[in-house]
């Protein structure tokens, strides 16, 4: 039976250093006027910001993944932590571009390297059954920072300089460290942690089963997440002010989501797989058909973030339940697909609107992304029920 009751302090803790370090993320999109101004350089050299923290997720996972392999846990959290606040703080103290490109890269390394071994740290905590709701949590502070950290700093920003927000985060990554070192306790993998061992795992094709399903679904609804400001005001026609507070909804959406997604995947992770895919799917063609009815296209939005979110749990519970043994490599991998569905979203949405597709085609892409997802969900599922896995979460626990 099921543990009942909350999860350890420290999941939420884990959590809370997510939110303070995801916001760097969500934040620079609200100032980049600002950042071009000061630094006098065009928008899309201030934009180049935003892709050098994503090249360094996408590398930083994997590779730290294995270079901190036979270290602690706790000290791979917290020298991630150090290493994030230690690179934004240098950033902030420079108006050379080149090397500002440096630090948001070196920033998104240690970001991906947190996010990993805090996932990998959360599953440890706690009994197999609850894998999925632990790494759902830690997963919270990423929505957490959608919802409040970006928009909050920015808005400190606003009334500080550019660098008041990012000064905030830096902050509130050093307290975190602090609370990592103080009330994390120590994980440890089973057995002998060994490169051949995470790499014999990383050879699984179900694995890139699972990653396919977490970069096609990421994908499909941040295609209309991230062009949302443009699509209520050209296609919905709502007044500028009225965007935040909408796009705001979607991060509501999003943690209720993950909340709901972290109790169904611990019993029943292709349920919540293929219901966060149909829901996206089903989500996306009705923003495309109602686009010019605004009371609906913001019903739809709080819908798609909970759709869109409820997969993630359940992403990395199948990622930990093939990779049980070997899940470091695995869950690092996990974040690089995630961050890579982010960065692959303007080449989308850029091809069709290069194509002279108006800005309420962009759901449509969705769907269709959503459609693939959902055939890659149900040929995982196959795959798992001929190995005998059926709907079954780790038996063995990561400590």
């Amino acid at each position: 039976m099921a543990e009942r009751g909350p999860l350890p302090l420290a999941v939420y803790l884990l959590a809370g250093s997510l939110f303070a370090m995801g916001s760097a993320e969500f934040l620079v999109a609200g100032v980049l006027p600002a950042i071009a101004d000061d630094l006098r350089i065009t928008l899309p050299s201030a934009g180049a910001m935003i892709s050098a923290f994503a090249v360094g997720v996408v590398i930083g996972g994997p590779l730290l993944a294995v270079a901190t392999l036979r270290l602690p846990r706790r000290i791979t959290l917290v020298t991630a932590q150090v290493v994030f606040a230690a690179s934004v703080a240098t950033g902030l103290l420079t108006d050379h571009y080149g090397l500002i490109l440096v630090t948001r890269f070196v920033s998104g390394l240690a970001y991906a390297g947190f996010w990993a071994a805090a996932a990998v740290t959360a599953i440890g905590l706690v009994t197999p059954e609850r894998t999925a709701r632990a790494s759902g949590v830690v997963v919270s502070g990423l929505s957490l920072a959608m919802i409040a950290g970006g928009p909050a700093s920015a808005l400190l920003s606003h009334f500080t300089g550019w660098r008041g927000g990012f000064w905030a985060v830096v902050a509130l990554t050093a307290v975190g460290a602090v609370a990592t070192l103080v009330a994390v306790p120590e994980t440890r993998a089973g057995g002998k942690p060994g490169v051949r061992r995470e790499l014999r795992t990383m050879a699984r094709p179900q694995l890139w089963l699972v990653y396919g399903v977490t970069l096609l679904s990421t994908a499909a609804y941040m295609v209309s997440y991230n062009y949302l400001a443009a699509f209520l005001t050209d296609a919905t026609g709502v007044p500028a002010v009225w965007v935040p507070p909408i796009l705001t909804v979607f991060g509501i959406g999003a943690f209720l989501g993950l909340s709901a997604g972290g109790r169904i995947a611990d019993k029943r992770p292709f349920h919540a797989l293929l219901g966060g895919a149909v829901g996206i799917g089903v989500t996306s063609v009705l923003l495309a058909v109602l686009a010019d009815r605004a009371p609906a296209v913001a019903a739809l939005v709080l819908l798609l973030g909970v759709a869109g979110f409820v997969l993630n749990p359940a992403i990395y519970g199948r990622v930990f339940t093939i990779a049980a043994e070997a899940p470091t490599l695995a869950g690092a991998t996990a974040v690089s697909a995630f961050q890579l569905g982010i960065s692959l979203v303007p080449l989308f949405a850029g091809a069709a609107l290069g194509a002279g597709a108006g800005i309420a085609s962009i759901p449509w892409i969705g769907a269709g992304l959503a459609l693939v997802t959902a055939l890659a969900v149900l040929l995982d599922r196959t795959v798992a029920l001929r190995g005998g896995q059926g709907e079954q979460q780790p038996t063995q626990k990561t400590s």
